[in-house]
């Protein structure tokens, strides 16, 4: 049972975290905010999605087995 409840915890912070990665790429893009007629739409600014980007990343490591330490590993030699 715990096991199913850590793969389920496990695909959503993967899922947010792939809204996530889209919501900044969009901002990157030039699409913080727009209008269109008397509506308009302002997305999340980049430094809170990073910080959340950085919890998701933390987390997906230490419920696939990471302990959430290393982010990258860059070979030497």
């Amino acid at each position: 049972m715990a096991n199913k409840r850590k793969s389920e915890k496990l695909a959503k912070a993967k899922a947010e975290l792939k809204q996530i990665d889209s919501a900044i790429t969009a901002i990157l893009g030039g699409a913080q905010s727009y209008s269109v007629g008397t509506r308009s739409l302002t997305r999340a600014d980049l430094a809170t999605l990073y910080k959340r980007k950085n919890m998701l990343d933390d987390l997906v490591d230490t419920l696939s087995g990471g302990d959430g330490r290393f982010r990258r590993v860059v070979p030497v030699g």
